[in-house]
């Protein structure tokens, strides 16, 4: 899954605070028990580029591209830790979905810790379930004249979304729950679709890029936007699908 990653992050951002970078699909954040093939993590490259140890700020799952965030103290990293439990910390993602979702909408599920492992069924489930919340809005649409599944043919948008929350798989979950899988989701995706994806599109990436990250800077009080650009194999899709420019 590290095919191809880039031996140095591009910065988007950088102060005497913080760091944000433009993470890679297929890089982690850190390591995991999970993962053990991985050799390469975020967190080490931004430290070995800045020269000094850096604290994540949130998280990107290994497939999702786009801006990641660190403090360049455990302090900083704390002060805007607390800035996203608030909800004051405003992040905007792109994803193509399946489908054709309306205009403009809200999903309002609770969700329960993911679990990284298979478990006895049998086992009792002591996960409890946190309020989740996202919003999405419709960019575009396309309708292909391509029978993926026992439709003639095969819808798909591409969405803005917003968590309002910070659960695990927040926007994947939500996504599957209203109907609408974002391509190329190994977990919570269409088989069919991601396959039709990679053989005709060639796209081997989970089309989900954290775009913006917005936010009050909590030591001088200005605000700050960073912005992440496409990678060249989402970008394709786009100009593929008939969406050229990002129109937000």
């Amino acid at each position: 899954m590290e095919t191809n990653l880039p031996d140095v992050l591009e910065v988007l951002y950088q102060d005497e605070h913080y760091v944000a970078v433009n993470k890679p699909a297929g890089l982690l954040v850190h390591r995991s028990r999970i993962a053990r093939d991985a050799d390469r993590f975020a967190l080490q490259m931004v430290r070995d580029q800045v020269g000094q140890w850096v604290y994540p700020v949130h998280r990107l799952d290994r497939p999702t591209s786009g801006v990641l965030l660190f403090g360049l103290s455990s302090e900083a990293a704390r002060h805007l830790g607390l800035a996203l439990a608030e909800r004051t910390v405003r992040k905007t993602y792109l994803a193509v979905v399946r489908g054709h979702p309306g205009p403009r909408g809200r999903v309002v599920r609770p969700l329960k810790e993911p679990r990284d492992e298979p478990v006895d069924d049998a086992e009792p489930d002591d996960r409890q379930s946190r309020p989740a919340v996202t919003l999405y809005r419709r960019l575009a649409a396309v309708e292909l004249p391509v029978a993926v599944s026992r439709y003639p043919t095969s819808r798909y948008a591409l969405v803005a979304l917003r968590p309002r929350t910070g659960r695990r798989h927040q926007l994947r979950r939500h996504m599957k729950h209203i109907a609408h899988p974002i391509i190329g989701d190994r977990k919570y995706g269409d088989p069919r679709h991601n396959q039709f994806f990679e053989l005709q599109l060639g796209c081997r990436r989970m089309l989900l890029h954290a775009r913006r990250l917005a936010f009050r800077h909590p030591y001088t009080g200005a605000p700050v936007t960073i912005e992440a650009g496409l990678d060249d194999g989402f970008a394709t899709v786009l100009e593929r699908l008939g969406w050229g420019p990002l129109p937000c």
